[in-house]
């Protein structure tokens, strides 16, 4: 139990720490390349100005007298290109009409000439690949004189200058997010350790103390009860308005011994002090016992009580270790004391609620599963019902049935009573089930009846 709720506490922490750590290193690495590409576009827009400013153009008279403007590329060009390639930019002169009549790039881009002052992304389509990547970041200006247009300048700069730091800023981002996860995690598992070190020993006191209580408890209780059932047996008191009061005392005290015993029984299954030693068990005689011994109170009550067992035919082959024991096909590996505990609490249960002339019906057979039952049920398993037709609960209860202390509503009991029921019945059925690898289900309809199923694992071929 203490393990489990450590991993969930390191669990939560970690993932909680690691989705922060995630936050904050995609706002870092969002910031950082946003940074880089402001910076990108600063460059160009400087270097368009640099460049704007060298051009050098010469006017060409024409035949009708209007000078011709051109661009002189070789002094306008010249120089600058050396200058500009030690940063990286490529520069690209267009004439009036889009043609590409100078450029930096070894190999020229087909891509159409945009005027506009806002820098663009050039992406570049590979065959092989589905998606674009991108590959310049350009800008370009509309160049003109005396409103005539004389071409179009375009400065590009290339993005692995972007795209470099962003990769190394990524992958150690990455790295340091997985280191830190890791220490974390580590940190944490170590620090839960401490913080649960206290609990783990409180409530080790106290399940000590619960079972030394129950256990001092016993005797005085015992003592009272004998002491109360010799003074019922005296002839002078019957009749007589002490005897009732002897009676109820007797009652109550039989009932805080079970309650005590019941408390006794949980704390050492939870602090693992009984001592498992699993021997082959007939299910089939334990069943039939608990029924005789609780057939009195139900023919008291007018409750036809029912012990149905199917046809062990039905059943799997005998053999290959797949199916019950040859000798005894309701056979399985555990406690007598404890399973015949676990099915009288429950036959108990179903006569309690099960009004004047109701029906209880116990079936044990051997199950093999459906396709939609191999999720929770191996083949090998038995099944018993314990079904009835009493008050039922209600659907709102059954999630906590069994939750130790949990009690519907004592208004509901029959035998209602200061002490009439502790709420640890189902709680130990359900921590026997578990003890000897089962499974235990409740299924219930308000006044209509209720219906118990317990899963067990058969006791294979030796």
């Amino acid at each position: 139990m203490f393990q489990a709720t450590r991993r969930r506490l390191v669990l939560w922490y970690t993932s909680i720490t690691a989705l922060l750590l995630l936050l904050f290193a995609t706002t870092v690495y969002l910031y950082v390349r946003s940074t880089l590409i402001d910076r990108v576009d600063d460059t160009l827009k400087h270097s368009l100005e640099v460049v704007e400013r060298s051009l050098t153009i010469d006017e060409q008279p024409q035949a009708n007298g209007i000078p011709q403007l051109r661009l002189n590329l070789e002094a306008s060009f010249g120089e600058n290109a050396d200058s500009l390639e030690e940063d990286r930019i490529d520069i690209e002169w267009f004439s009036p009409t889009g043609e590409l009549l100078w450029s930096t790039l070894r190999e020229p881009l087909n891509v159409p000439i945009t005027a506009t002052r806002t820098p663009q992304t050039v992406y570049l389509q590979d065959a092989n690949a589905p998606d674009r990547r991108p590959i310049l970041r350009q800008i370009a200006q509309r160049i003109s004189r005396d409103r005539q247009v004389v071409g179009y300048l375009r400065v590009s700069h290339p993005w692995f200058e972007i795209a470099r730091p962003s990769r190394d800023l990524a992958l150690d981002l990455g790295f340091g997010i997985t280191v830190m996860i890791a220490s974390v995690a580590a940190m944490g598992w170590w620090l839960s350790g401490l913080a649960m070190k206290p609990v783990r020993e409180s409530y080790q006191y106290l399940k000590q103390f619960t079972a030394d209580a129950s256990h001092e408890l016993r005797s005085p209780i015992a003592s009272i009860q004998t002491q109360v059932q010799v003074a019922l047996a005296d002839p002078d008191l019957r009749d007589n308005a002490s005897s009732r009061t002897l009676e109820n005392i007797e009652r109550l005290t039989r009932r805080l011994g079970r309650l005590v015993d019941d408390l006794l029984f949980l704390t050492r299954q939870d602090s693992g002090m009984v001592p498992w030693d699993p021997q082959p068990v007939p299910l089939d005689a334990l069943l039939l016992e608990v029924v005789e011994e609780q057939l009195a109170i139900a023919t008291s009550h007018s409750i036809d009580l029912e012990f149905r067992i199917l046809d062990p035919e039905l059943s799997p082959p005998k053999s290959g270790g797949e199916g019950p024991n040859a000798d005894d096909p309701f056979s399985v590996l555990g406690d007598w004391d404890q399973l015949f505990r676990l099915f009288l609490n429950l036959l108990g249960n179903a006569l309690r609620y099960t009004p004047d002339g109701g029906a209880v019906q116990v079936t044990l057979g051997y199950h093999l599963p459906t396709r939609s039952q191999k999720a929770s049920k191996v083949p090998g398993t038995l099944q018993v019902h314990i079904s009835d037709t009493g008050i039922g609960i209600p659907p709102e209860a059954l999630p906590h049935v069994f939750e130790r202390f949990y009690r519907v509503d004592p208004a509901r009991r029959q035998d209602s009573g200061p002490l009439s029921g502790s709420g640890l019945g189902l709680a130990i059925a359900q921590t026997i089930v578990q003890r000897h690898g089962g499974e235990i289900h409740l299924d219930s309809c308000l006044d209509q009846g209720t219906t118990v199923e317990i899963i067990l694992p058969g006791h294979p071929l030796s």
